[in-house]
């Protein structure tokens, strides 16, 4: 299995709103690809729950069998989509991919 770990440090402010809009409008939109794209195995989205300069404010944690799942789910046009918001209102983003036993 492979392990997509995602990230994002939002902008306090951007046209779509504030950081917290954005976080809750980024995680309903993440989440809601689970129904959509079917090599998803697993997928979860957090809100950063206690703020500091060194935290990010949205974590996406993702599983797929195999490399060719992970390329598949990041060219769907669903997650596309969501992608396009996130880079309107994302400072950093930051990535993980590991193979779980």
């Amino acid at each position: 299995m492979l392990k997509h770990i995602v990230m994002f440090k939002l902008k306090e402010v951007s046209e779509c709103g504030d950081r917290l809009q954005n976080a809750r409008k980024i995680k309903q939109d993440l989440e809601a690809l689970k129904g959509k794209i079917p090599q998803i195995r697993q997928l979860e989205v957090g809100i950063n729950a206690f703020p500091s300069d060194a935290a990010y404010d949205v974590v996406l944690t993702t599983a797929f069998d195999n490399e060719q799942d992970l390329d598949i789910y990041q060219k769907h046009p669903e997650h596309k989509k969501v992608a396009e918001f996130i880079g309107k209102v994302r400072e950093l983003r930051a990535v993980v991919d590991y193979h779980t036993a």
